[in-house]
């Protein structure tokens, strides 16, 4: 798995509002409803980082979930992190 470098991000993260390039990984933070919500977001990236062999760093509180994608086979970003990020966009859009 190739590592990005910090263009190859920059421009890729034009394209995933709110996430940042922080400590060799893309983060985001959401806020939801409630806890119910929060939990059905969490398992449903569940599924899908499962699927795609990706899974992230991630905290919860109550109906806040913290996101962090990282390579860990290259020690950094790579495309399957943008690939797991929009995928869970799209899973937001969908079903919240």
């Amino acid at each position: 798995m190739k590592k990005l470098n910090s263009q190859e991000i920059a421009v890729k993260l034009q394209d995933f509002p709110n996430w940042n390039f922080l400590n060799n990984g893309i983060e985001k933070h959401f806020i939801f409803d409630n806890f119910v919500k929060t939990m059905k977001v969490i398992n449903a990236i569940a599924e899908v980082a499962e699927a795609q062999n990706h899974h992230p760093e991630w905290s919860n509180v109550y109906n806040k979930i913290h996101i962090r994608l990282t390579t860990h086979d290259c020690d950094g970003v790579s495309e399957k992190d943008f690939e797991l990020a929009e995928a869970i966009e799209k899973i937001i859009v969908k079903h919240f």
